[in-house]
């Protein structure tokens, strides 16, 4: 979907596909069939952005072969779907039973991102639509905290400096500009938009910046307007941001808000949990050992990182984050010029919701997803841009 903003420039609105479980381009073009084109039917549009996630595997194979780039592209304009934005962060077995901390290797200091993060730009380059020039990839924070050392960082800052040379060598081939942006995430070594500025201004290269995800900016009780400023100010770009909302608890100390929250304590994803208290921010890697083992003070509200269905926030006493997106787009593209031009709605947890919550059939997905893109669309036209065709 894209948007006229009023400074005359587009914005690209899509929701990301990691939501659909694919290792292999078969799957992927399964995908576009079976979940992507029905969305965008169920949306009324002849046009549809996805932000496509693609593995390892099927990553390899569009790189490695013309035919099948070309393949792809080509099912795409079928199926009336374009790709302006590429999520890089899981790099294998997103669809497995239990996906917890793999999601975070390998990490920038380990040579196969850098070679994946690659293979995904130079297959962006040849999927964004004829009239685009300019895509982006959001990608894994660094590393995960625990296993990050000096050593560890001086590898992956060369890789990241690698990368930005490679991208500006794709641009001079291609005439396409791929940008990277670093997601911050509850855990990680960029844990914060704070977090980020320092690696950051460090390699100093304008296509590396942040990827600002409202659910993990909620979840570490960051404030849009600080945070963004921040960045700002140190000169970092809002390569895109991702549209998601927290699972928020306002009175963490009572039975049946821990009640409700062990509900959406589940195997597959790790939901790291925080609350904000006068000594700053405390927090669990997931949401059972908050709620089972008392491991967080609960005077305060708490906060965790399941992204739910931006349309339907979960029963009381629970809530969403949804506040924080709605505060954060509006300075993203509600002044008078948007700080980026991509931003992609992103819930991969409805199988992981609470299985009374849980899409039972795939059309049932798709209305979801149908109905997320719905406020965000309308979130946008209030902030008075243009639906375009």
């Amino acid at each position: 979907m894209r948007f006229r903003h009023p400074d005359g420039s587009t914005v690209h609105l899509a929701y990301c596909t990691n939501v659909h479980p694919a290792e292999t381009l078969d799957g992927v073009l399964a995908q576009l069939r079976d979940h992507c084109e029905p969305v965008r039917k169920r949306l009324g549009r002849d046009r549809l952005g996805i932000g496509l996630w693609l593995a390892k595997d099927a990553a390899h194979a569009l790189v490695s072969d013309p035919s099948a780039l070309r393949g792809l592209r080509t099912e795409l304009d079928l199926r009336g779907l374009e790709v302006v934005t590429l999520n890089g962060f899981p790099y294998e077995g997103f669809g497995a039973e239990e996906v917890k901390y793999r999601v975070y290797k390998p990490d920038w200091a380990d040579p196969e991102r850098l070679e994946h993060t690659t293979a995904l730009a130079r297959v962006l380059a040849g999927l964004l639509p004829d009239d685009v020039t300019e895509g982006t990839i959001s990608t894994l924070p660094l590393a995960w905290r625990t296993v990050y050392d000096e050593s560890r960082a001086a590898r992956a800052h060369a890789a990241l400096t690698t990368l930005a040379e490679r991208l500006d060598a794709l641009e001079e081939l291609t005439g396409r500009s791929i940008r990277i942006g670093l997601e911050p995430e509850p855990g990680c070594t960029v844990e914060t938009t704070a977090d980020a500025i320092a690696p950051l201004t460090a390699i100093g290269h304008p296509r590396l910046g942040v990827c600002v995800d409202t659910c993990h900016l909620a979840t570490s009780f960051e404030d849009p307007n600080t945070a963004l400023d921040a960045l700002g100010a140190a000169g970092v770009p809002v390569v895109k941001s991702q549209l998601s909302a927290a699972l928020h608890a306002e009175h963490p100390h009572l039975p049946e808000v821990r009640e409700a929250l062990a509900a959406f304590d589940e195997p597959r994803f790790l939901h790291q949990t925080r609350t904000l208290t006068a000594a700053g921010l405390r927090g669990t890697d997931d949401l059972g050992e908050a709620v089972k083992e008392d491991a967080l003070p609960d005077a305060s509200p708490w906060r965790a990182h399941f992204h739910v269905p931006l349309h339907a926030a979960p029963d009381a006493p629970l809530t969403s984050t949804l506040p924080v997106l709605k505060d954060t787009l509006t300075r993203l593209v509600g002044g008078p010029h948007p700080l980026t031009s991509h931003l992609e709605v992103e819930t991969y947890t409805w199988q992981a919701l609470p299985p009374e919550l849980r899409p039972r059939a795939r059309a049932q997905l798709a209305d979801g997803i149908a109905a997320e893109l719905t406020l965000a669309r309308d979130l946008l036209t209030d902030l008075g841009l243009k639906e375009l065709p």
